[in-house]
């Protein structure tokens, strides 16, 4: 298990240093999904995830995600809470939302499914943690 906090700790210190390339960590047919927010959806595979992503990223200058609070839900989920800051690259409006949670699964060292939620809330009680 321990091996999987320091999976899940090391890909975010590449996002808070704003590294979004790499994706050796992901599985090559990893579930990425949006559960909820503006888009919902699923996709699967490296090149459906790093385009998704992409797509959003885009819309940010200065996107940082930084981890609140991880969560170990149970050998093989880890919820992480965190907090997104940015501006948005067209209207320079500052974005700070604190109520995201990312959802990793992982096996063999690799991470098979990303659960994005932009409410919090909803991933607590998606899986049975909710307050």
């Amino acid at each position: 298990m321990s091996e999987n906090l320091d999976l899940v700790r090391s890909i975010y210190a590449d996002l808070e240093r704003g590294d979004f390339s790499s994706a050796d960590w992901a599985d090559p047919d990893i579930e990425f999904a949006f559960a909820d927010g503006p888009e919902p959806g699923r996709w699967t595979g490296r090149q459906e995830m790093a385009k998704r992503y992409g797509e959003w990223l885009a819309g940010w200058k200065d996107f940082q995600a930084e981890p609140e609070r991880l969560i170990v839900v149970d050998s093989t989920r880890i919820l992480v809470l965190v907090h997104n800051s940015g501006r948005g690259r067209r209207s320079g409006v500052e974005m700070e939302h604190r109520s995201v949670a990312n959802l990793f699964e992982i096996e063999d060292g690799q991470v098979t499914r990303l659960v994005l939620y932009w409410d919090r809330d909803r991933a607590l009680a998606d899986l049975g943690l909710a307050e």
